[in-house]
């Protein structure tokens, strides 16, 4: 063999194995529940929080290899659809339904107890998702009504909910709305920027805000909308750059323009193709060499290494959402949950 021929070996050979450590690998986990999870937060490569169905609620904090379920108090009838994680002892989980059935709880000693911190007291109004720039700051967002959205911000870690004025919001379309899928049509960045994604209306739009959800703008985004169809998720990798999922739910294995990005912060948007079917959430991938994403639903899961310009499908049962957690010097790590206590971790 010659030193040319040896070289190219080798060089494949690396290159393979390179290759082979970056590829996406999936696990599955027992959840120890047979609910439908709805929402995931990961906090690091070995803290992450579910929740789901039945006033559900798992917390990790070994990697996955155990968990453990937790009891909320007088939740028990309750569908949390979101929870979002400050750390191994502090999470927010929000409850979905019309008037007091949308709530959010609060833990901070690691689910041991839960206090609750908001009750929606307008009878129209229907919670679907929230979301946190840090452990004091967040905000919740709601369906509309009377064709305002109903939003609520803290300030105070959530011993105070205050809503966001009307004056400061465009007016919903008419039957315009969100879907409480995967806790991820409404996202942040930074100290301040929100947006948020609307389906089930005339036009899928994404809201977007830079002013901590105080002022809002809007604009509309090539992903069909309908009934049971439009924007599903929403995820951002800086002030700039973002991407939406969705679809039509009735039409899992269908992915007609369901995907869109955007370079100038929302105000734009470009539809994106190539995805495997509908998708309920889609995430950045923290720390990549290249802009990837990763986007998820319960038909399957697809991965881009190019910021949706192309895709390769995983192979993986179906999920409702998904979380990174931050990036380690060992690589990406993230959750994903789904039907019947679904978990599986995912590693890159």
């Amino acid at each position: 063999m010659s030193a040319r021929l040896r070289w190219a070996v080798a060089a494949a050979a690396t290159l393979a194995v390179v290759q082979a450590a970056a590829a996406p690998r999936w696990r599955t986990q027992k959840s120890g529940v047979d609910a439908r999870l709805r929402g995931v937060s990961a906090v690091s490569d070995t803290v992450a929080w579910a929740s789901g169905a039945d006033g559900t609620v798992v917390h990790t904090e070994d990697g996955g290899r155990h968990w453990q379920r937790l009891t909320v108090p007088g939740a028990e009838k309750l569908d949390f659809r979101d929870i979002d994680a400050v750390d191994a002892r502090t999470a927010y989980v929000l409850s979905i339904g019309p008037a007091d059935q949308s709530r959010i709880y609060k833990t901070t000693d690691a689910g041991a107890t839960w206090t609750l911190q908001f009750t929606n007291d307008e009878p129209h109004a229907f919670y679907d998702a929230m979301a946190f720039w840090d452990a004091d700051h967040g905000i919740a967002v709601s369906d509309s009504v009377d064709n305002v959205f109903v939003i609520v911000r803290t300030e105070d870690g959530g011993r105070t909910w205050t809503r966001v004025p009307a004056a400061g919001l465009p007016p919903a379309q008419d039957t315009e709305g969100f879907f409480a899928a995967s806790g991820t049509n409404v996202t942040v960045y930074g100290s301040d920027h929100v947006w948020f994604g609307t389906g089930a209306g005339d036009t899928s739009r994404v809201f977007r805000s830079s002013d901590r959800g105080l002022t809002w703008q809007v604009a509309e985004t090539p992903i069909p909308a309908g009934p049971s169809a439009g924007i599903f998720s929403v995820a951002f990798r800086d002030a700039l750059h973002g991407v939406t999922v969705g679809g039509d739910y009735q039409k899992e294995m269908e992915a007609y323009d369901n995907a869109a990005i955007t370079s100038d912060g929302g105000a734009t948007w470009t539809r994106l193709r190539g995805l495997g079917g509908f998708r309920s959430v889609v995430a950045c991938v923290p720390g990549a060499a290249t802009p990837s994403l990763l986007a998820v639903g319960p038909e399957g899961a697809d991965f881009s290494a190019d910021e949706g310009a192309s895709w390769t499908r995983l192979s993986i049962a179906g999920l409702h959402t998904f979380s990174f957690a931050p990036p380690t010097a060992k690589g990406v790590v993230g959750w994903g949950a789904g039907e019947r206590g679904r978990i599986a971790r995912f590693e890159m």
